[in-house]
């Protein structure tokens, strides 16, 4: 049972219709004893970090999350803000994050490379698997194109938690996976077949 995390912000409807599309069952938890019987997770996000990790800490389920993710592991794939918060912090507010992944997320607006471009980093954009990439175990014979709308960037601690890369200004952190924890920047949701690939590469993790 795919249960997609619905703690006030995210694309909850749009991750319904893609896994119903892909014949996948999945349910929305709006609260802790509704994610018992989960056996993969999405953390969705949009909007600011802060925002987003405010509303998570007070829907009671982070504790519930973390007994999962952390204790039983539960395969998670945190999505856009969602994969943000799996890092340390971010550079746009002062709330940690839930540091499953070690990283910083930083502003684009921050780095030379990237700096001048336009913001957010709004469109499709290709994505750059790395070999042995579980999220691309399948259905990735070329690079994929996904939707990107962000202002921000996981910069992990340990490179080889990296499982994707993609350009703007420079080569940033796209995906990352860290055992059975992942992150996507990118919108699958929104990415028409290599959205759906990509969810159901994890579905079946």
């Amino acid at each position: 049972m795919i249960r997609i995390v619905d703690y006030g912000v995210g694309n909850i409807q749009a991750f319904m219709t893609m896994f119903k599309r892909l014949g996948i069952h999945a349910e929305r938890a709006r609260k802790a004893e509704e994610l018992v019987s989960a056996t993969r997770l999405i953390l969705p996000g949009v909007g600011a970090f802060d925002h987003a990790m405010q509303l998570l800490n007070d829907s009671g389920m982070r504790p519930a999350l973390e007994r999962m993710v952390l204790g039983q592991q539960v395969p998670v794939l945190g999505v856009c803000v969602g994969m943000q918060m799996l890092a340390f912090g971010s550079d746009e507010g002062v709330l940690p994050g839930l540091g499953w992944i070690p990283g910083q997320v930083r502003a684009f607006a921050s780095t030379p490379e990237s700096a001048k471009l336009p913001m957010p980093h709004m469109g499709w954009n290709d994505l750059h698997p790395l070999h042995g990439a579980k999220l691309f175990s399948q259905g990735f014979e070329d690079d994929p194109r996904f939707y990107f709308l962000h202002s921000y960037y996981f910069d992990t601690e340990d490179k080889s938690h990296v499982a994707a890369t993609a350009h703007y200004g420079f080569d940033f952190d796209a995906v990352v996976s860290r055992g059975h924890i992942h992150g996507v920047q990118c919108h699958p949701e929104k990415s028409h077949h290599w959205g759906g690939q990509l969810l159901k590469n994890f579905a079946e993790l």
